[in-house]
């Protein structure tokens, strides 16, 4: 019998924009990414909090992101306003820095 694999908890990754930190939480940095466009940010790195690689370095994930106004689905609840923001965000890359 197979073994059951333990899920991924939630992660939570900064993005630092000026001098104010913004916190997403997700299982994968894409996720978190959906989240940041979502709240309107198109040039997105994330890096996740606490973590650091094997060689000292971090990991800074970079996404650029957008949204646009979509109408609500047919089986959406009636609080549901007609038009719902839906996210797109497209992977660039992982650049790892030593220091933050």
């Amino acid at each position: 019998m197979a073994k059951k694999r333990k899920k991924a908890g939630m992660k939570n990754y900064v993005m630092k924009k000026g001098k104010e930190l913004h916190v997403f939480t997700g299982r994968t940095p894409r996720q978190a990414a959906l989240k940041a466009a979502t709240r309107g940010f198109s040039g997105i790195e994330l890096r996740e909090r606490g973590r650091r690689n094997a060689d000292g370095t971090y990991s800074i994930h970079i996404f650029s992101g957008s949204v646009s106004m979509v109408s609500k689905p047919d089986n959406a609840p009636d609080w549901l306003p007609a038009k719902i923001k839906k996210p797109v965000v497209k992977k660039k890359g992982v650049n790892r820095v030593k220091k933050i």
